[in-house]
């Protein structure tokens, strides 16, 4: 049995070539969007209750190899796994897709994290498009003379900026539509998730000429890595 953790783009992927090659693939998410899409197969929802219990699930199932497919900014559950992999002796694949990197006509500043990208926006602009996620919203609740257009995919709770608009929608977005919104706004925010589903804001501040103010990748456990998802469909079946 392989165990993908994360509902990323890539972990369904995987999750619909293994199946297709007839491999028991186990799907694990953590249950933080509403109405998640789910990858083909079995599925669990839910947490595991830290390295010591994501060890125990991986002895209980006798689990043949772990690929973490989380989001590139899913620390927790990236070390979790990385912990109980060495307690089990069980073979780990971190399955990252590549980080965005700029290019001739972007505007790009970069954060080390959320904190550092809020202590950098007041220099920037007063219109923000904020798309970092709900659950980093907090970090940015106390810009209270900046503007914030926030998008993401579950209503998010409180503290939020005071002055905002909120725009619930899930990718894959359209440049049209993301010139649209990137053109009502002076800086663009966002994580470097990678991948092509939430890059066309990028395409849109770069042909409007808007800076975007990126927040680095957490650094994460030196594991195996595969970046596309067939070089992870090879781990395994080596397996």
């Amino acid at each position: 049995m392989i165990l993908i953790l994360g509902g990323t783009g890539e972990a369904r992927q995987l999750a619909e070539a293994l199946t297709a090659r007839e491999v028991r693939v186990v799907s694990s998410l953590a249950g933080r969007v509403a109405r998640p899409k789910l990858p083909v197969g079995e599925v669990r929802v839910g947490g595991f209750g830290g390295p010591e219990g994501l060890e125990a699930y991986l002895r209980e199932n006798r689990v043949d190899a772990v690929v973490d497919a989380t989001h590139p900014f899913a620390e927790r559950i990236g070390a979790n796994a990385a912990k109980a992999a060495e307690q089990t002796q069980t073979p780990l694949l971190r399955l990252a897709r590549p980080g965005w990197r700029p290019g001739p006509g972007d505007v790009w500043h970069w954060a080390d994290d959320l904190a550092d990208a809020a202590r950098q926006l007041p220099g920037l602009g007063n219109r923000v498009f904020l798309t970092s996620g709900r659950q980093g919203l907090p970090a940015f609740a106390h810009l209270d003379d900046l503007w914030f257009l926030i998008r993401c995919v579950d209503p998010p709770e409180p503290p939020l900026p005071r002055h905002h608009e909120l725009l619930l929608a899930r990718g894959p977005y359209e440049v049209a539509t993301e010139r649209e919104l990137v053109g009502r706004v002076d800086v663009l925010v966002t994580k470097d998730s990678g991948g092509p589903q939430t890059s066309a804001k990028l395409t849109a501040a770069r042909e409007l000429g808007k800076p975007v103010l990126v927040i680095r990748r957490p650094p994460r456990p030196d594991t195996e890595t595969a970046g596309t998802v067939p070089e992870a469909v090879e781990w395994v079946l080596h397996r």
